[in-house]
């Protein structure tokens, strides 16, 4: 199956009432992971490939090509998009690799300034036939994003969509990036408030963070996209812990990659299952908490404390 037009897949979710699962490319398994887990819940899914991912990687062709490949042989419709990228010149190279869309953080930039930026990569990307998503409101770190005062102003959301022409719209409502629990609170009478008046489809970031039935209210009050990072990322390494707890003298990766990526697969199937409405999707597979006096594992690449290394969700 050829790759999917986001634009197409938030279109079907929104007249659904469900929303599109949109999950963060680490590596060759979690984009493997992606389409297995998409395919067995017989879902359409949103690819991701972050700035720390293309650091990682040491750029992005390489990644890119294979997880394009990945969703190109997929059974299901799969988009392929650009995550979290602050650098015009990374938003560039995704439109001439021919990704399925791509966003344009600019949230830690001037309103005027995020305005113009974004406008501009819209009508470079729109030239191409490929999906423009932006952020307004910044979706930080877990302080940040409950801190008084941090959520995007419905007023100002509606100005910046005319603006820009974005086709979708990255919000902050109560979600927080790289959380490891899930305890997050949206905020959903702002999310109403944004349905009602922003004329593109809404997407909600740091979703890893937020409960399952949270989400499920967060679908239900206009959420049409939902990124999800952190949590795939600790069922997939408290898979490979399992292993190689059970198999300690493992020298061949294989044996403990193979079992994490059908973990982080299953939970992608839950996922799009969850985001589907469907009601008898299980419950989440939680995996072990950190001891105590551990700190959280960089998640999506090398991250540091400053806001354009945030791209976890």
């Amino acid at each position: 199956m050829t790759t999917a037009s986001m634009n197409a897949l938030l279109a079907e979710a929104a007249e659904a009432g469900t929303a599109v699962g949109a999950f963060n490319v680490i590596h060759l398994e979690s984009a493997e992971a992606i389409a297995t887990g998409a395919e067995a819940a017989g879902r359409p899914v949103i690819m991701q490939i972050s700035e720390n991912c293309v650091r990682y990687h040491g750029g992005l062709a390489p990644i890119a090509r294979a997880t394009q490949a990945i969703a190109a042989s997929a059974t299901v419709p799969v988009a392929v998009h650009l995550d979290h990228a602050t650098d015009v010149g990374l938003v560039t190279e995704a439109i001439e690799l021919g990704f399925d869309s791509v966003m344009f953080d600019g949230a830690h930039l001037a309103y005027d300034v995020n305005c113009q930026t974004t406008a501009e990569v819209v009508r470079s990307a729109h030239n191409r036939g490929i999906a423009v998503e932006a952020e307004l409101g910044e979706i930080g770190g877990k302080d940040g994003a409950h801190a008084p005062g941090v959520r995007t102003d419905p007023a100002e959301a509606v100005e910046f969509a005319a603006l820009t022409g974005v086709d979708a719209l990255a919000v902050a409502v109560g979600s927080s990036h790289a959380m490891r629990e899930r305890t997050s609170r949206l905020d959903l009478d702002l999310i109403v408030r944004l349905a009602g008046v922003v004329p593109v489809p809404l997407v909600l970031h740091g979703s890893s963070g937020v409960a399952d039935a949270e989400i499920r209210r967060g679908i239900a009050a206009g959420m049409r996209k939902i990124n999800v990072s952190t949590h795939l990322n600790a069922v997939f390494t408290a898979a490979v812990r399992e292993t190689l707890v059970e198999h300690p003298d493992l020298v061949d990766s294989r044996k403990y990659l193979a079992p994490a990526r059908e973990a982080f697969a299953a939970e992608v199937a839950r996922l799009l299952a969850l985001f589907a409405g469907e009601t008898d999707a299980p419950t989440a597979r939680e995996p072990d908490a950190p001891a105590a006096g551990e700190a959280a594992a960089p998640a999506d690449g090398e991250r540091t404390a400053s806001r354009t290394q945030e791209s976890e969700a």
